[in-house]
């Protein structure tokens, strides 16, 4: 058969339902190909977003994300959204056309060398060559981005190639690799050394990351934290890992973390960090960062281990395998049941002096944080929750409260603006049956705003409330506490008319500026048939606390 029609048959047979994407000149033959094939197209309206698609699609039902490109700037519009997956490990699978393979290298219309371009942010990259390997690399992709440490995987298709004849057979065994197979299933010794330093600890704490919710192991973690009375927190992109509705749920920790968690870690004798890599937001100084604890290192991948802080006791494995023999070998032990109490009360003390709060607006004015309870209010707090990046993604992460894993989807590791709305039409397609919202500020949608004739036009009832506060809020709390004032393009002025720019899309739009309103207009949002956008004015000039200087100590939080 034709290639391109065993490029779908292939995805076709690794369980692929939906694709996101933009057809052009080098792609035309897959597209043609897809005429044919049992596959549900979603034509995004700008490559970032098909990627981003992809990317809460995969975020949101645990599958493979899968973006369509064509070559040149088809391509390096991917760019943004393959970085993204690669910073937050989410399994996707990014498909390119290319020019002819006899222009490649003449800078031809429309030619990128996007191998060469995202060789540093893809898990691999797959260039083809020969016609015959375009299914048995769309199999490799599939297996390298969702095995070991997700990732994003090119596939970048020669238009020449696409349209030639192969022999097609349907692979029927798993795919192996030479060199690589992921250790997934630790080292029993380091697991039992682990579980004794557990049972000797007096300041414990669980740090829990995205990497929990990659590897599907929430229950395994809820398990171990639950084997004790061992405090846990987690990072922006781990909520939902554990439910924050327990009484060992200290919150978020880092940069915009509770006090309570931030300063357990500050104090713990000793972590143990699962799927997590110690990034900047969360260490802070890192010299400074948890100056008396051990650290005991959970990770799939090898690389992260002792990347940015010694780990005393390293532990290679998937979370799914390892936290249950953790779990096993701590209960086999003898252990001191009131060991923990001093601990149970210095933290007690925190939560009491320092829990998440906020001063109620005046006049109607409505609080940024007083519209994310409002919306955790309205949903139930059982919605699948998107967020662009800034500010109110921050806010969404203190107040909503998630008790479930794959329920909060953003942009965690490159912060990338404009995320919000496409994932959520991905994560929406994933998951028709969902309540799926999308929470935004003003300068993010406008990033990625062309999206609404994506959800109008495939008929993705996304609800989008917008966080409205005339600013690029995050930058404009930094150049207020770190830089004098000095307000430097941050302010986005009172265009545009959101609800005109919904209804243009062909969206339903509306607005609320006072919070004796809100619950009516949020809960009208969410009963709108279709796409819908709700613009909030909130206080322009809330600022969001607690919050750790950057190239501070977790002591040094201010606000």
């Amino acid at each position: 058969m034709r290639a391109a029609d065993a490029l779908m048959q292939s995805l076709m047979a690794e369980g692929v339902d939906h694709i996101f994407g933009i057809p052009g000149g080098a792609n035309l033959p897959t597209y043609d190909a897809l005429v044919d094939a049992d596959l549900r197209h979603v034509q995004a309206r700008h490559e970032q977003a098909a990627g981003h698609a992809a990317e809460g699609y995969a975020q949101a039902s645990g599958r493979v994300g899968v973006a369509f490109g064509t070559s040149g700037p088809g391509a390096t519009n991917l760019v943004t959204a393959i970085a993204d997956a690669m910073m937050d490990s989410v399994p996707t699978v990014f498909i390119t056309g290319q020019v002819r393979t006899e222009l490649i290298g003449t800078d031809g219309f429309q030619e990128a060398d996007i191998v060469g371009v995202t060789l540093p942010i893809v898990k691999h990259s797959l260039l083809v060559t020969e016609a015959a390997q375009i299914p048995e690399y769309i199999h490799e992709a599939f297996h390298l981005a969702s095995t070991g440490r997700p990732g994003p995987v090119l596939v970048d298709v020669p238009q020449d190639l696409s349209k030639q004849e192969i022999d097609y057979t349907a692979r029927t065994s798993p795919v192996e690799l030479a060199g690589y197979r992921p250790n997934l299933d630790g080292n029993l010794k380091q697991i039992r050394i682990a579980a004794k330093a557990l049972a000797n600890a007096r300041r414990p704490v669980i740090y829990s990351g995205g990497g929990v919710i990659n590897a599907n192991a929430s229950s395994e973690l809820r398990e171990l934290c639950l084997s004790d009375r061992f405090p846990v927190t987690s990072t922006l992109m781990g909520l939902g890992g554990f439910p924050s509705d327990n009484e060992q749920w200290l919150g978020m920790l880092g940069m915009h973390g509770t006090r309570a968690a931030n300063y357990a870690m500050d104090e713990a004798d000793l972590i143990v960090a699962i799927g997590a890599r110690f990034d900047d937001r969360i260490t802070g100084k890192l010299d400074e960062f948890a100056p008396g604890a051990k650290f005991i290192h959970i990770d799939v991948d090898p690389a992260e281990i002792s990347k940015n802080v010694p780990a005393h006791i390293p532990i290679v494995g998937d979370a799914l395998r390892v936290l249950p023999k953790l779990t096993e070998e701590y209960r086999s032990l003898q252990t001191d049941p009131t060991r923990l109490e001093g601990w149970w009360s210095r933290i007690a003390a925190w939560q009491k002096e320092y829990p998440l709060a906020y001063e109620p607006g005046e006049d109607g004015e409505i609080k940024p944080q007083f519209m994310i309870e409002t919306l955790h209010r309205v949903t139930g707090g059982d919605a699948i929750v998107t967020s662009d990046v800034g500010q109110h993604q921050m806010w969404v992460a203190q107040y909503y409260g998630f008790n479930r894993p794959r329920r909060w989807i953003n942009s965690g590791g490159l912060g990338t603006m404009g995320f919000g709305l496409p994932s959520a039409i991905g994560a929406k397609v994933a998951c028709p049956d969902e309540q799926v919202v999308c929470v935004a500020g003003d300068g993010s949608l406008i990033m990625n705003v062309q999206e609404l004739a994506t959800a109008v036009n495939e008929e993705v009832p996304v609800k989008v409330f917008l966080m409205n506060n005339g600013y690029m809020g995050m930058v404009r709390q930094w150049q207020e506490l770190f830089w004098s004032e000095r307000y430097s393009g941050v302010a986005n002025g009172p265009s545009p008319d959101w609800v005109k720019l919904a209804e243009a899309f062909g969206a339903k739009g509306l607005r609320c500026d006072d919070e004796a309103d809100l619950e009516e207009m949020m809960q009208a949002t969410l009963d709108a048939d279709g796409p819908a956008l709700l613009d909030v004015r909130v206080s322009p000039h809330e600022n969001c606390y607690p919050m750790i200087p950057a190239g501070s100590a977790a002591r040094d939080m201010v606000g």
